[in-house]
């Protein structure tokens, strides 16, 4: 352990010396502080509602005095609509009197009780003019916009974290200090811990003040950390890799870039692809960190789901690493 962290202290010294390094120390932090300017404070979407357009004006009406009212002309249309990505409520009219809530399943219980909430009010005649009570608001609201922003963020921490390990590897080639950790007492394996503990423990740090300059202070940490140190395993082997098969830096700092393809990717299939096409994700590591990331993020993760998304990371990084070993051990040899 000691010749691990003697490793790491080289880094941290070779980091403070090195303009580029300190560059990406600091960027994850101003993009947090520039989200923090340039998000809204407030949620960019209210409660949305689907219903018929053969439905009453006047009910019609009462919603959209409450929520974002679509209007369609079948119940179909309905149906596909409440079966979408997003949250949202019918309310349908039955054919004996009353109405009816239709709803996919998984949305959040405050979306269901509002909707039977606000139709309540419809039935009973109710409305704003009728209650003597205040509105009061401490403002304390998160847009859903912000955090999305925020996850993004992390996923680029992580892909620093592996330009980090990149650029140390270089460094090291340029001292001519790879061939000579084979006549050292320090092991192959030791030196690949050493070399990657600066880009994980930089980006880990990253990654918890930039979710506390943007306002996230009541999260699970523990599960943002756990998701953190996985996600980042794939990231460090990536920059290991590249580290070893480039002559300076600027060629790795640009070899470990090209994994914004597959984490821009994954993003994109989170948020854009059907819920019946999320599968062709499955593959991606950077998917599941994603989508544990989301969770936590709108405090809806439980430990179970999150245990879940952590070892699908760890064990398809596993995979790739285990794919790597030779070439690193050549590399290093």
């Amino acid at each position: 352990m000691k010749k691990i962290l003697r490793i790491f202290r080289k880094d941290v010294k070779i980091a403070t010396r090195d303009s580029m390094l300190m560059y990406i120390i600091i960027i994850p932090l101003v993009l947090a502080v520039g989200l923090n300017l340039f998000t809204p404070g407030l949620n960019d979407t209210t409660f949305r509602i689907a219903m018929l357009d053969t439905d009453t004006i006047e009910h019609i009406q009462f919603m959209e005095e409450y929520a974002k009212v679509e209007l369609f002309n079948s119940v179909e249309e309905v149906e596909r609509r409440v079966n979408k990505r997003d949250d949202i409520s019918a309310i349908l009219p039955l054919s004996g009197g009353g109405y009816e809530i239709l709803t996919q399943g998984n949305e959040s219980e405050s979306i269901q009780e509002f909707a039977k909430a606000l139709n309540t009010f419809y039935e009973l005649g109710l409305s704003k003019e009728n209650t003597t009570a205040e509105a009061f608001s401490f403002n304390k609201t998160a847009a859903p916009l912000k955090a999305k922003l925020a996850n993004m963020l992390i996923l680029l921490v992580v892909m620093l974290a592996g330009m980090i390990v990149s650029l140390g590897i270089v460094e090291e080639k340029a001292d001519n200090t790879i061939n000579a950790i084979n006549v050292t007492p320090v092991s192959q394996n030791r030196f690949i811990v050493g070399k990657t503990m600066l880009g994980g423990f930089t980006a880990l740090s990253s990654i918890i003040a930039s979710l506390l300059i943007l306002g996230y202070y009541d999260i699970n940490w523990f599960m943002i950390v756990s998701v953190g140190i996985t996600s980042m395993i794939l990231s460090g082997i990536i920059g290991f890799l590249q580290g070893l098969s480039s002559t300076d830096v600027i060629e790795a700092a640009a070899g470990v870039k090209m994994l914004m393809l597959p984490i821009a990717g994954s993003i994109a299939g989170f948020e854009f692809l059907a819920a019946k096409w999320q599968w062709t994700m499955y593959w991606s590591p950077f998917y599941w960190a994603y989508k544990a990331n989301d969770m936590i993020l709108t405090k809806v993760a439980d430990w179970p789901s999150v245990l879940l998304y952590t070892g699908l990371v760890f064990g398809l990084s596993m995979v790739v690493f285990v794919i790597s070993i030779p070439k690193i051990r050549k590399g290093l040899s």
